[in-house]
Parts: structure tokens; C-alpha cells; sequence
């Protein structure tokens, strides 16, 4: 290269062009940043997969549910997936498969569960889409009918955080993860229980479990007992940029689902550690 063409470099300027990105005290002036909502407009819906595993008495009372809900809001459901994945999880685990190599096969489940929900809501043009097609064609998707399906399960593949035998980043995590890094308007999670109790209602203890109608992350964080959600979806909540709390309500009882995407407050809210902005 001679001297003229050296002099002729035309330079990017940019934070970060001299620091390591690894530097948090560095970085932190950019990536401090309240990030673009994307999809300002978006309900993202979670249906777990005990839902699901409940057959046509509680699929298709939710399918009209859903359905009735397409006119009032554009949504994305994402499915978890349920009693059959535990399956998977015990034979796995008995070939001494790694968690990275659980992971995936529990979420073919998932993804079963939304084609699912998908064929039973196709005759109002919903159909099933993969992760990459949700990370980058979901709205074209969603200016042409007013809701997809996915599944909640992030795309870990064969690589998993150490640390437990089983995936501890499921379908909660998953759901929680999109909607924040979309800007969603709201992420509502829909269980078979009407939301967190202070003890197992199916334990030994269940006379004496009450519904928490609010909580905080951090004060579910820091108990022991059983949650309907993931136990690592605490851990996302702690860093969310834009959803400032989640509803987790009863998806067996009619009129829940579309009271909480109307506001209301039907089941346990958990309010995150996102600021307003």
C-alpha cells in the first residue's frame, strides 16, 4: 500500500472502536441504552404445555378463546412443552446424554404443541413459524393475518449453561426473552393454576396455599418453594429492558386469557426489574 493510499482511509468512528467489547465499564456508556421496541403493538401469549397435554377438553375451549381474541390485538403464541418432554428428559438422562443435547429434544415437543395450536386456528390464516423465521420476518407475518404461532423454547441446540443435568432455560425463559427483546406490549403466561401460590396447591401443603395476586421477581428469587413458571425466568426478568411485569393467569377458565390482554388483573402479576420508560 503506498503512502497516498494510506492518507486516503477513510475511518469509521465509533465508541467502541478501540475498546474490548468484554469491558463492561467500557461498554457501558453505549449499551446502557434503552434498546428500540421493535413491536411495540405485540401480545406475545405463552400456552404451557400442561395446557396442551389436557387434549381437546382443554384445547378447543382455548382455541375459541384465542380466536375471539384475533380482532383485538395481533399476537404471537409461543407453546412449552409438557408431560411428554419429561419423558424424554428420563430416557435421555439414563443414555447420559449432556443438557445441551436434552435441550433440543425437549423443544421438538414445543414445537409440536404450537403446530398444534396452529392447525386448530387455520382457518383464520394463523399458521406455525420456526425461531429464524420469527427473529426476522415476523412482522411480514403479522401484516398478513393477525396472529403466528411459535414455540417458546430458545434455540440453545447442543449448547446449555452448566450447572444442571436438566435445560434450565425452557419454554418460560424462552417466551420472556422474545417479547423483551421485541418490545412487546405485554407477555401474559398461561398455566393450569391460577397463578403463584405461596405453597404448592397440589402438595402437602395445599390447604394452606393462597394465591399471590402481585410479587416481584427478586421476592420469588429469593424463596424455595415451587413455581408454575421456571425458576431461571426470575434470572431474565432481573436484566428485561422493556417488559415491566408478567400475568400469569388459569388458561382453564374462560375469560381469563382475554381479560389480562384487556388489562385486567385476573392472576398473579410479577413485575420485573424493566423501568419505565
Amino acid at each position: 500500500m503506498t503512502a497516498s493510499s494510506k492518507e486516503n482511509i477513510k475511518h469509521v468512528l465509533s465508541p467502541l472502536a478501540s475498546q474490548t467489547l468484554l469491558d463492561s465499564d467500557l461498554t457501558r456508556p453505549v449499551a446502557s441504552k434503552r434498546p428500540v421496541r421493535l413491536l411495540p403493538w405485540l401480545q406475545v401469549v405463552k400456552i404451557g404445555g400442561r395446557i396442551m397435554d389436557r387434549g381437546a377438553e382443554a384445547i378447543i375451549p382455548l382455541v375459541q378463546e384465542l380466536r375471539a381474541l384475533l380482532p383485538e390485538h395481533r399476537l404471537l403464541f409461543l407453546t412449552g412443552a409438557g408431560i411428554r418432554a419429561r419423558h424424554i428428559f428420563s430416557v435421555g438422562l439414563d443414555l447420559g446424554l449432556p443438557v445441551g443435547s436434552l435441550a433440543p429434544l425437549a423443544a421438538s415437543e414445543a414445537g409440536q404443541n404450537g403446530q398444534i395450536l396452529a392447525a386448530m386456528l387455520s382457518a383464520d390464516g394463523v399458521s406455525y413459524v420456526d425461531h429464524s423465521t420469527i427473529a426476522n420476518q415476523l412482522s411480514v407475518h403479522l401484516s398478513a393475518a393477525r396472529a403466528v404461532v411459535g414455540s417458546a423454547f430458545p434455540p440453545y441446540n447442543h449448547h446449555e449453561f452448566p450447572g444442571s443435568r436438566i435445560p434450565p432455560h425452557r419454554a418460560d425463559v424462552g417466551a420472556f426473552l422474545l417479547a423483551d427483546a421485541l418490545g412487546a406490549a405485554g407477555l401474559t403466561i398461561v398455566e393450569d393454576v391460577d397463578g403463584v401460590y405461596s405453597t404448592d396447591p397440589n402438595g402437602a401443603d395445599a390447604a394452606k396455599a393462597q394465591l399471590v395476586r402481585e410479587t416481584t421477581y427478586a421476592e420469588l428469587a429469593s424463596g424455595t418453594g415451587s413455581l408454575p413458571v421456571d425458576r431461571m425466568l426470575l434470572e431474565a426478568m432481573a436484566n428485561a429492558n422493556h417488559i415491566e411485569r408478567v400475568q400469569v393467569v388459569n388458561g382453564l377458565v374462560a375469560g381469563r386469557i382475554t381479560a389480562a390482554l384487556r388489562g385486567e388483573h385476573v392472576g398473579t402479576i410479577i413485575r420485573t426489574g424493566a423501568s419505565a420508560a
